[in-house]
């Protein structure tokens, strides 16, 4: 997954069935472990069990990169693909609120 520089990720939030770890390729992360926020250079690596609460954002000047692991492995294209296109196509509410429990994500 690619972060522009000073673009922001997913608030803190959790999923309910699957884990999911980050591994960071280059760049600067600000990675969420559900306590605080902390930054993680390339080479980083942060496990979140199912049910902890994490979140991810670039705040940095330069672009960075990770690698994204969910288990069990689950679709999640379609996710990141439209998550990719909410400035040109936001969704309303009710859409928004559907979108995300479809897909696992619960934002505190």
């Amino acid at each position: 997954m690619g972060l522009q520089p000073r673009r922001d990720g997913p608030d803190p939030h959790f999923h309910r069935t699957m884990s999911e770890a980050f591994y960071v390729l280059s760049g600067v992360v600000r990675l969420n472990d559900g306590t605080g926020w902390t930054d993680a250079h390339a080479g980083d690596y942060l496990y979140v069990p199912p049910g902890g609460v994490h979140g991810f954002r670039n705040d940095s000047g330069e672009a960075a990169s990770m690698l994204l692991l969910f288990s069990p492995g689950a679709p999640r294209e379609e996710y990141f693909e439209r998550l990719a296109t909410l400035a040109e196509d936001p969704m309303g509410d009710a859409e928004r609120d559907e979108f995300v429990r479809r897909h696992g994500t619960y934002w505190l």
